[in-house]
């Protein structure tokens, strides 16, 4: 049976929770049953939600709800099936949505990544490491020379993917598509002299409906892949792009705007869902997130669940790169590949830029960090060696351990 189970935490509980579920159920499919006619209730039958559990958490104050809603009420879409497991309830009340899960014939619906953690390490050539992301800082009224400089200098220290800040819109001084060609120029003088490949991710901005020529173009200049602040846009955007073969890089997703969705305890939705599983299967090939312990942080059971959803094994879905991001710096290399494995990205922007030797040694320093914690040895002994890492745990410290 093709349906979607919804999975909410009712955080204003009065009254009988059964009672509630059945009313949600009810309410956002027939509407109405008991009071049907019974030839009625028959021909309604295959459209009624259903209540598959409920539970009572902590006393009598919250509770868990799940229900069942059949996918012949909605069209195979993820804005028809928000609209239905979550549009006027998430007006009503202290009412969250926990997670979904698309079971059936309509899973097939739904792209997932094109490339996924194999493809992007296939196109870097890369394995048995996490990967090591920066991003442009402070281009903001600069000019390409200065962008391109900047990126020279991330490449140079061997960080493997570098993306545009998520508020670099289309400008004067640094348009989008002169962005690619000179940003493919200077990574390919870097790979001819250190034989290290790093991919650029620009930022795909603009009106809607002018996103898809735009992306075309972009992959037809030979981008790396596009950064996408999705949820500006919406999750079905993203969707598109992914499935347009003419767009055939990888697509990286930006949180911006998800904390107005997430960041209540009792409202909204879940970090895991949005930043996970959405993502995962209208497209991104990457989601970067807050990670528990940096400048912008949400909490260690939100951003694990994130990995978990982008990882989990799902015959329909390639598995996505989760990218823990914000206030992130060298010493926090060891703790980021214990919580998020190796397959994930480290991501940094003043942790690489503000390093005393500059992008290439903060660069540098985050590199030298991985190869420590793989070979099974602490930073600090790593950092005898590597002046670049010494500087690093000089100025930052270690981290969490």
């Amino acid at each position: 049976m093709s349906e979607v189970v919804a999975t909410y935490l009712i955080s204003d509980l009065s009254g009988d929770l059964e009672k509630k579920a059945e009313g949600i159920a009810l309410g956002l499919t027939v509407g109405t049953w008991t009071n049907l006619p019974k030839l009625e209730q028959e021909q309604l039958q295959r459209h009624k939600g259903r209540v598959v559990n409920t539970k009572i958490l902590q006393g009598a104050d919250k509770g868990i709800v799940e229900i069942a809603y059949p996918a012949a009420n909605f069209s195979a879409d993820l804005p028809a099936i928000l609209t239905t497991v979550f549009g006027k309830l998430s007006l009503d009340g202290k009412i969250k949505l926990v997670d979904l899960d698309i079971l059936g014939s309509l899973r097939g619906r739904f792209p997932g990544p094109r490339f996924g953690i194999q493809g992007i390490r296939d196109s870097l050539q890369v394995e048995g490491r996490p990967l090591v992301m920066s991003i442009f800082k402070g281009v903001l009224g600069k000019d390409l020379s200065f962008l391109s400089a900047q990126l020279k200098e991330q490449a140079l220290g061997g960080v493997d993917l570098v993306k545009d800040d998520e508020i670099l819109f289309e400008n004067d001084k640094t348009p989008f598509f002169k962005r690619i060609t000179a940003g493919k120029e200077v990574l390919r003088q870097v790979w001819e002299v250190t034989g290290h490949r790093t991919l650029y991710a620009v930022n795909l901005t603009g009106k809607t409906f002018e996103l898809r020529d735009k992306a075309r173009r972009a992959a037809e200049l030979g981008a790396d892949a596009l950064l996408f602040n999705v949820f500006s846009y919406g999750l079905d955007v993203l969707q598109a792009l992914r499935e347009d073969d003419e767009i055939n890089i990888p697509l990286m997703a930006h949180p911006a705007f998800s904390g107005a969705i997430t960041s209540s305890a009792v409202y909204g939705v879940s970090n895991p869902l949005l930043l996970g599983k959405l993502l995962r299967i209208a497209g991104a090939d990457l989601s970067l997130f807050p990670s528990p312990y940096g400048s912008v942080a949400i909490p260690r059971e939100d951003a694990l669940g994130i990995k978990a959803a982008l990882i989990e094994e799902a015959a329909e879905w390639k598995p996505a790169f989760p990218v823990p991001s914000a206030g992130i710096h060298p010493g926090m290399v060891p703790q980021l590949i214990n919580d998020f494995g190796i397959d994930s990205v480290i991501n940094a922007g003043g942790g690489v830029h503000g390093h005393p030797d500059g992008a290439k040694g903060g660069g540098q320093a985050f590199r030298q960090a991985v190869d420590a914690v793989l070979k099974g040895i602490s930073l600090e002994e790593a950092a005898i060696e590597h002046e670049e890492l010494k500087k690093a745990l000089e100025l930052w410290g270690g981290g969490k351990k």
